[in-house]
């Protein structure tokens, strides 16, 4: 008995060590996209997406890989959360900044810390806060490329027709939204070719492939695309089993 016993703490730990080792991994996905709405003779896009950091600092590691490389960054949300310190939320806007330009889109949890402190730092990197709005990225005489930020759907503030509503139906849209159970809002006639989004952590922990999330990965459906990312950080326990965390180094081209 006391053998099986201590057998059994021996599993436990091991098992905790190594879902702590995964959950501080640098993962990078690197996914090329081609579309037939993105405008012709317009140069490739190249999004670095990262969503879900929450207590985590941006590895130096991934900076380096990416920059360069990237001609835009992209927060999709949970940039932070209650009780993580403001300099390391600077830290890691001062890390993502030496890649290119930040985007930021709020989530639920970038609520629970100071929104007007938060707001400074946000000033002092030039970071844009998409909240249902856009912005034009690239535009040509075949149209124009928009990056369309919603607001967090579990706190009620999205508004996606206000934040379409300084778009075109030729425009390529590219839209981000922390929650990704904004996908069940959009419409054929909303002409959007790809969703970024977070959130769910791939489920985080997943037991024998089971999770209270998918594991997150690009779905296809006939009218866009939709990206879910694990996301990069944790929430709740420092730990991750069946979905590794990930960053998205994304390549948008003319097909």
């Amino acid at each position: 008995m006391v053998n099986i016993t201590l057998l059994s703490f021996v599993i436990m730990v091991v098992l905790l060590v190594r879902m702590f080792c995964i959950a501080r991994e640098n993962n990078i996905c690197h996914l090329t996209l081609n579309y037939s709405t993105f405008p012709a003779g317009s140069k490739k896009l190249t999004i670095f997406f990262i969503s879900d950091i929450h207590r985590r600092i941006v590895d130096n590691d991934i900076i380096r890989k990416v920059k360069g490389k990237a001609d835009l960054v992209i927060i999709g949300g949970d940039l932070t959360e209650k009780g993580v310190p403001l300099e390391k939320t600077e830290v890691n806007l001062s890390r993502l900044n030496k890649i290119a330009p930040i985007y930021f889109i709020w989530g639920n949890n970038d609520y629970e810390v100071k929104e007007k402190e938060l707001r400074q730092l946000f000033d002092k990197y030039k970071v844009t806060v998409l909240e249902n709005k856009s912005v034009k990225i690239q535009s040509n005489h075949h149209g124009a490329v928009h990056l369309i930020g919603i607001g967090e759907l579990s706190l009620e503030n999205d508004e996606l027709s206000i934040a379409l509503s300084d778009t075109k139906k030729k425009d390529f849209k590219i839209v981000v939204c922390h929650n990704p159970e904004i996908a069940q809002k959009i419409t054929k006639d909303d002409c959007i070719s790809l969703l970024l989004s977070g959130h769910t952590h791939g489920g985080q922990i997943r037991i024998f492939g089971f999770g209270p999330y998918q594991k997150g990965k690009l779905h296809r459906y006939g009218d866009f695309d939709h990206l879910i990312s694990n996301g990069y950080g944790t929430t709740m326990l420092p730990l991750r089993l069946g979905a590794h965390p990930e960053t998205h180094l994304i390549t948008i081209k003319h097909k």
